[in-house]
């Protein structure tokens, strides 16, 4: 793609100043972070009118940085659409934003007459409680205390176990909860002695009150990790809603923990993915890796079966309309945490599983480079039962692609298309609901119908929210190949891409300052979408060069594969390789140069400031890998360690000299004596995917070599550093440190 500008705007030209006064900042920070993004839609039930017009409702969620109350608050918005065989006749909104108070988890029954909603309320003791409350169209039907009915622990309300799935029959409500564990006591707790009458009452309570395990109170109970904190045991519990009654399920096989459950055909029983974790739980966020199947379990016999092949990942398991066949994405087990996937499909009736698009060494000639995508819509089937939507990352854009389930036939629906990044939220009939967003564009929704097969290209979206590209930032995807003593040896011939956002026009002999930006992962990628950190850089003044090195998902499975064992060279010289690139077009000021990096842009950002002490002006690093050899014993993924370090990781494995030598060799520690550029650091204290005495390692060594450093704590935060006060204040701190060095 060629520049991206915006379209009605024109281009003022604009001198490459920095905004330096740390209020004007604030409030360009404010007024960007105010864009929502979109999370959810559904598709209402098709309304016929006497006329023979065609109309349904859409309802949507929304979610917004909120920084007054340091928060990111939900609302809800409703749309209306007329239609004729299948072209839209008139789409806009219908009533007002409404915020959504408490609520965790919401689904439409298939009728689209009731919604179950599960939500969080502290009553006036403080006491947090759980309810699932049932929903039509004019009231609250019910309300039930899950917390007091204790048959079970927190409900699951995450991307990766969690769900709330009505029954066909609209009887039933499917959800994943803890599993309820044994009381414990100390072995001095002194109990009151119980009177006569009391314990007369006692005897007539219809259970028994289980007896507390003494000497269990501190107990370790092994969880799932960075953002599954307390997340141990899943359990499959099913409500019915006429008699209020809780059922957990029984099984399911002890060393599998379910979740993304569904119902079978005709409510016999529950599909649902199990991650297996005997042995060991590893970190299980932003790692498709981990081992898992599909299963079936049997609601009369209580006979689970696996579905799915025993050695692989399994993920977001889909339904098709006609209740005959279930896609899935499969990938290898172990290895890079994040790589392509296969798309599989299980037939219900015959029970054959079968391949539909398979694993992309290289992009293809048509383009295709295969599929990375952390999950399927939850509805992503055409009504014809025989193609299905998935967006995935395509080289640095995000494509919509459309796959023929006979065929393997894939068709982009988006390709070539203004915007750079394309999200299905939901289709339902053919008619899509998408959200489409771009470095200097915030997420519009659009909404279009799928043409029939073989037509696919002829889509026109309608826009039901349309968004205005900010003026005076324009985008580009650069594309770069190795020079030959950069090649992988092993994997030769491999291409990268970097996002280039630039400031105004460009003027002649003034280049704005640039701020370098590897991602983390490794094995992950920008897409050309709407950020945040990037766009408040480029209003301020700075280009900004996000960086694709090899070993980023989107481009084949090789370029993903070239990585590990070579990290802290490749990728560190992929980034250096674009940065010089970009300096020599003059597109960036080579005396103005800065990086920043979080997780393992950080571990590249610190390698950059060691291996080119004198080429960054300051450098910027949050939850940064210092030094892979003090990590592996504080990490919730100590395989990320070994795989990217060159090694086969086993459960069992122990530390041996050469392990932990290469590791260290490997780390950014090794060049910190080299180290020149001012350094600000950013750690989370919550975080477990890299423990924050990374970032403390550095910071002491930088200090003691009188290197200017400075560090910020925050509490409370994980690895991603996303609660909103701490997002804006590391945005405020980063702009005025790239500033206070310009």
């Amino acid at each position: 793609p060629g520049w991206r500008t915006a379209r009605s705007v024109t281009m003022e030209t604009m001198a490459s100043e920095v905004v330096t006064n740390s209020n004007e900042i604030a409030e360009i920070y404010k007024e960007l972070s105010k864009f929502p993004s979109l999370s959810k839609a559904c598709i209402g039930p098709e309304v016929v009118s006497q006329y023979g017009g065609k109309h349904c409702n859409i309802y949507t969620e929304w979610s917004q940085r909120d920084l007054e109350r340091a928060e990111r608050v939900k609302f809800c918005r409703q749309y209306i659409i007329f239609y004729d065989n299948n072209s839209i006749v008139y789409a806009g909104p219908s009533g007002n934003c409404t915020e959504l108070q408490g609520e965790l988890l919401s689904s439409e029954s298939p009728s689209g007459f009731l919604k179950a909603v599960l939500r969080d309320h502290t009553n006036k003791k403080g006491e947090e409680k759980q309810f699932l409350e049932i929903w039509n169209k004019n009231s609250k039907e019910k309300s039930i205390n899950l917390t007091a009915l204790d048959k079970h622990g927190k409900v699951y309300e995450d991307d990766h176990f969690g769900c709330l799935v009505w029954s066909h029959s609209e009887t039933h409500i499917l959800y994943v909860a803890e599993k309820k564990r044994p009381k414990v006591e100390s072995f001095f707790t002194t109990k009151p002695e119980l009177s006569v009458n009391e314990d007369e009452e006692d005897s007539i309570k219809p259970e028994k009150q289980e007896k507390p395990v003494k000497g269990d109170e501190f107990v370790y109970w092994e969880d799932w990790g960075e953002t599954l904190v307390k997340k141990t045991t899943p359990v499959l519990c099913v409500l019915d809603i006429e008699s209020n009654n809780i059922s957990v399920l029984e099984g399911i096989p002890e060393h599998i923990s379910p979740g993304q459950a569904f119902w079978a055909p005709n409510d016999t029983g529950i599909i649902f993915v199990g991650w297996d974790h005997e042995g060991q739980r590893l970190g299980l966020a932003y790692c498709s890796n981990r081992k898992s199947g599909l299963y079936y379990v049997d609601l009369t016999g209580g006979n689970c079966v696996q579905l799915s092949s025993q050695i692989n990942a399994v993920w977001s398991p889909r339904f098709s309309p006609d209740k005959c066949r279930i896609v899935y994405l499969e990938g290898e087990v172990g290895g890079p945490h994040n790589q392509c996937s296969r798309l599989c499909m299980y037939d219900w009736y015959t029970k054959v599983t079968s391949t539909v698009v398979d694993i992309v060494s290289r992009p293809n000639d048509d383009g295709f480079s295969g599929i990375y995508c952390s999950a399927l819509a939850q509805k992503c089937w055409a009504m014809d039962s025989q193609r299905v939507l998935v967006g995935t990352p395509q080289r640095s854009r995000k494509d919509l692609l459309v796959i023929n389930i006979t065929t393997g036939i894939v068709t982009s629906l988006t390709a070539g298309s203004s915007a750079g990044s394309w999200t299905l939220l939901a289709i339902h009939q053919d008619l899509m609901v998408v959200t489409c967003s771009s470095p200097n564009c915030p997420p519009s929704l659009k909404v279009g119908f799928l043409p029939a097969a073989g037509k696919e290209q002829e889509i026109t979206w309608m826009a039901l929210e349309e968004a205005e590209p900010l003026p005076g930032i324009e985008w580009k995807i650069l594309t770069f190949t190795p020079p030959c003593e950069q090649q992988n040896p092993k994997l030769r011939a491999m291409d990268f891409e970097c996002i280039l956002l630039l400031p105004g026009a460009k003027r002649e002999g003034d280049s704005p300052p640039l701020v370098v930006w590897p991602h983390g992962g490794p094995h992950s990628i920008f897409t050309a979408e709407w950020m945040l950190y990037p766009v408040a850089l480029c209003r301020l003044g700075f280009a900004l060069l996000l960086v694709n090195y090899r070993g980023s998902i989107g481009f084949g499975q090789d370029s993903i594969i070239s990585l590990p064992g070579n990290i802290g060279s490749q990728d560190v010289k992929d980034v250096q390789f674009s940065t010089e690139y970009v300096l020599n077009e003059r597109l960036g000021n080579a005396s103005k140069t800065f990086i920043i990096g979080g997780s393992h842009g950080g571990f590249l950002a610190s390698h950059l400031i060691g291996q080119y002490p004198e080429f960054y002006k300051a450098c910027v690093i949050r939850n940064p890998v210092i030094n892979i050899a003090s990590m592996v014993g504080t990490t919730d993924v100590p395989d990320w360690c070994s795989v990217e370090a060159g090694f086969e990781y086993t459960a069992d494995q122990l530390p041996t000299p050469a392990l932990l030598e290469a590791m260290l060799n490997k780390s950014p520690i090794t060049h910190a004596s080299q180290v020149k550029s001012p350094v600000l650091i950013l750690l989370g204290e919550k975080d477990i995917r890299v423990h924050p005495t990374q970032g403390l390692e550095f910071y002491r060594a930088l200090k003691t070599r009188g290197v200017p450093v400075r560090l910020l704590w925050y509490p409370d935060n994980n690895h991603s550093l996303s609660k909103v006060d701490a997002e804006a204040d590391a945005f405020m701190n980063i702009a005025l440190w790239f500033v206070k060095h310009l």
